[in-house]
């Protein structure tokens, strides 16, 4: 159920489709326009009416090389599933499979695992900085990773139509990242596996988004604070820790979406992203030159 203010702002939803919720505008008329609506273009995407307009104004060469050497013009975002979504899930469903295989499944896991002594060579002998995004990968039961692929299945189906494919996929990484980093300043020696830094990043990002748009997130919002609070219970074994750090990320970069929808906002976006990844990365150097502020070392 949405609010009222969220119904009558027309820009919420596609202009084709009024029923439609869309994250996404029309790079040339700056419409909002559902995933059935948009076709890939150059940079961005762009509505049929905008298609149709440029197409009009082709020349008769621009029309004969556009059909010799580009791809159809019709092809849409896949209907707008969730590709991005589906492709993580397979690709965690298939390294959890791998860690099931007698011989080779221990192997696995401890090579991509994150261990926070791993990024400094004067404390382990190596340096293994991919593991600050594979750890997301690997998981400690059947149930870990069924909960985990089923939370982003749930969330990845309303927010990848809504953000796009590539700022969806930048929000999970960033996201595992943040709860690497986290881990890496709070709790120094735990070695961590598992994609709940991630799925807590997208939580933040929903609950920012859906409280732009006006939507009601009080079930949002209940849902995560029940999921936060678990991981300080004793006995449950689980990394608040990596929770704290995707749930932060989550947050600023559902504000930054919110406040860089217009196409001419769209450099300032990339920046401010790039921005967050360079602070995340910046807070690796803390256990060098602070080494005090580190906690489990």
């Amino acid at each position: 159920m949405t609010t009222d203010d969220f119904r009558r702002n027309s820009d919420n939803f596609c202009y084709r489709h009024p029923d439609r919720q869309s994250f996404v505008l029309c790079q040339r008329c700056m419409r909002t326009i559902c995933p059935e609506c948009q076709t890939p273009g150059a940079v961005g995407v762009i509505c049929p009416e905008c298609l149709q307009n440029q197409q009009k104004a082709q020349s008769p060469a621009q029309r004969k090389a556009e059909r010799r050497w580009s791809r159809p013009r019709a092809v849409t975002m896949a209907g707008g599933q969730p590709i991005v979504t589906y492709t993580i899930i397979g690709i965690t469903a298939f390294v959890y499979l791998l860690q099931l295989i007698p011989g080779i499944g221990g192997t696995v896991e401890d090579a991509l695992l994150f261990w926070a002594p791993y990024l400094y060579p004067s404390l382990s002998g190596t340096f293994e900085p991919w593991r600050l995004l594979t750890g997301a990968l690997v998981h400690s039961s059947f149930w870990h990773v069924g909960l985990n692929m089923l939370a982003l299945w749930m969330i990845g189906r309303t927010l990848e139509p809504l953000l796009g494919r590539w700022r969806f996929a930048t929000l999970y990484v960033l996201s595992v990242l943040g709860g690497s980093v986290a881990v890496t300043l709070l709790s120094f020696s735990t070695p961590v596996v598992g994609a709940s830094g991630a799925i807590f990043g997208l939580f933040g990002a929903l609950l920012i988004i859906g409280r732009h748009l006006g939507a009601n997130i009080a079930g949002i919002g209940i849902v995560l604070a029940i999921n936060l609070v678990i991981g300080f219970i004793p006995g449950f074994n689980v990394s608040w820790q990596a929770h704290v750090g995707g749930l932060v990320v989550g947050l600023v970069i559902g504000f930054i979406f919110t406040r860089t929808r217009a196409a001419r906002q769209r450099n300032l976006q990339i920046a401010l992203l790039v921005a967050v990844g360079a602070v995340l990365i910046a807070l690796l150097f803390v256990p060098v030159l602070l080494p005090g502020l580190v906690i489990g070392r």
